[in-house]
């Protein structure tokens, strides 16, 4: 272990609101045991008014070795940092911040880590490259899984939303990306739904379950669903789309790889084993090894 890790108090900590649902506590406080790390890591609940109040005092107190950053802050994180990486600059959000100098030296760079738990947690699953790809809903994690896809060799993907007016945004990073962006309003979702591969869902816990319900009259599919939402788990769209003969990835598999990709950020300099990481991480919330 690198002496200046263990010789100052180090702090991290996941940032949003609401927040106390998060597990990043466990995961991160479990990889940090397992690398020797003596570093605290909190859940802070912050909202979008008090964003940059509170990034302010992260460039101001000494001990800062990075931030989780999710709902609602995501954009507002991008906009405030200092610097942000090139895929965060194209997804215009940021889920990870690395804190990093002293003093009136401090900078914030942004990362997106999302984009990498989208890919490994599909991956992970036996997904190769996906020829029929559909993303459901239009928020940041849509872009991540945008940028996920693309990274698994994806040419193409629908996005079904809302409002595609609102999720313009999608159609210059697939073209940044090199992925071909196609929108599509709600009402066609249940179509896109049944013709898809693969299927990222990035919509709000329970904001699936209309969606099951149509997917039980008969609807058969080989597919993959990786649903964001983990809690509850199933969801009642996961639950469905297994019931259907697809397979299913839960939105855990996302947020633990990930946390591996933001402990590797947020300490460079202490040598770590991306799947032993994992392992503990499954471990704390009791989930089977990957």
């Amino acid at each position: 272990m690198h002496p200046e890790v263990s010789a100052r108090t180090l702090r991290a900590a996941v940032i949003g609101s609401p927040i106390g649902h998060s597990k990043s506590p466990l995961l991160h406080a479990a990889a940090y045991r397992a690398l020797g790390i003596a570093c605290s890591y909190t859940a802070i609940d912050v909202d979008e008014l008090s964003l940059e109040e509170f990034l302010g005092t992260v460039r101001s107190d000494d001990g800062w070795r990075g931030l989780s950053v999710t709902m609602p802050l995501k954009a507002g994180t991008a906009r405030l940092t200092d610097t942000t990486t090139e895929l965060a600059t194209a997804l215009g959000v940021v889920n990870t911040v690395v804190v990093d100098g002293d003093g009136d030296h401090r900078v914030l760079t942004g990362h997106n880590t999302d984009v990498a738990g989208v890919a490994h947690a599909l991956g992970g699953a036996g997904v190769g490259t996906p020829t029929r790809p559909l993303i459901i809903g239009g928020g940041g994690t849509a872009a991540a899984a945008v940028a996920g896809l693309a990274r698994l060799g994806a040419s193409t993907t629908r996005v079904v939303v809302r409002r595609p007016e609102a999720a313009s945004d999608l159609l210059r990073i697939g073209a940044l990306l090199g992925i071909d962006v196609e929108l599509q309003a709600w009402p066609q979702v249940g179509a896109a739904l049944r013709s898809a591969d693969v299927v990222v869902s990035t919509l709000p816990p329970r904001a699936g379950d209309p969606l099951a319900a149509s997917l039980d009259d008969g609807f058969r599919t080989d597919g993959t669903l990786l649903d964001v939402a983990y809690d509850p788990w199933p969801s009642a769209l996961a639950a469905a789309w297994q019931r259907a003969g697809g397979r299913i990835v839960p939105g855990l598999d996302m947020l633990l790889h990930q946390a591996v990709e933001q402990v590797r950020l947020f300490f460079p300099d202490v040598v770590q084993d991306p799947a032993s990481v994992l392992n503990v991480m499954c471990d704390a919330v009791g989930a089977p090894r990957r």
